[in-house]
């Protein structure tokens, strides 16, 4: 079972929205089950249960762990293909954010266009990858810092800015024939507090984000894309 994976096909995401399949991809993530077996944790009639795993099986969502004797039954134990699920902005592709629309450093919808790419993108990358049966080298840094005013957090995205730009001016080869383009994204946001994470208000305090494969560097020179 993965980690987490990415959802791109946009039935797939409709079918992992419904509240009951969401429910059944929980439990399923916690161990393999059956039809049977979940019936009564979501309180409905196993036939139900089966055409949604049915359903979530067609858009591998969930799988075949094995098949065991109960009686004179043989039951399909099914487990998830992931412990958690992103949908990708792919699954929306025509109305997909687009961060080369407009560019502001300072816009919190600048940084959720960039967020959406980021998650495209390495989902597009994590199913090749797959696909070719290779590994996909990526690096991501998370870390978080408590600014003591407002002038501490402006220098402190000052100093980020120009310590980024310079790397990107010393490694950045762009005439390199067997190079290969990365994208770098640096972002600076308030941290959600755990508790609010599934409610609707987000309480500050703040958390810096870095994580290329994907790149995105304030106030620097472009990267190649």
């Amino acid at each position: 079972m993965l980690d987490v994976t990415v959802i791109e096909d946009a039935e797939a995401a409709v079918v992992s929205l419904d509240p009951v399949r969401a429910r059944l991809l929980a439990e399923l993530a916690a161990g393999p089950a059956s039809a049977a077996m979940l019936a009564g944790k979501v309180g409905l009639p196993r036939q139900k249960v089966n055409y949604h795993l049915k359903t979530l099986e067609r858009h591998g969502l969930v799988e075949l762990a094995g098949e065991r004797r109960k009686g004179n039954v043989t039951e399909r134990m099914m487990r998830a293909t992931a412990a958690s699920y992103v949908i990708s902005p792919q699954a929306l592709a025509a109305v997909q954010p687009d961060p080369d629309r407009f560019r502001d450093q300072l816009s919190a919808r600048w940084l959720l266009a960039l967020g959406a790419r980021l998650v495209r993108d390495v989902g597009l990358l994590v199913t090749g990858a797959a696909k070719a049966r290779k590994r996909l080298a990526t690096y991501a840094l998370d870390g978080e810092v408590t600014f003591a005013s407002a002038a501490d957090r402006a220098a402190f995205i000052e100093e980020l800015t120009a310590g980024v730009s310079a790397l990107i001016r010393k490694y950045h080869d762009g005439d390199a024939e067997a190079g290969r383009p990365h994208r770098i994204v640096v972002a600076v946001h308030p941290t959600v507090k755990p508790e609010t994470v599934a409610g609707p208000e987000a309480v500050a305090r703040t958390e810096t984000v870095a994580g290329p494969e994907a790149v995105e560097a304030p106030a620097g020179p472009e990267t190649t894309h």
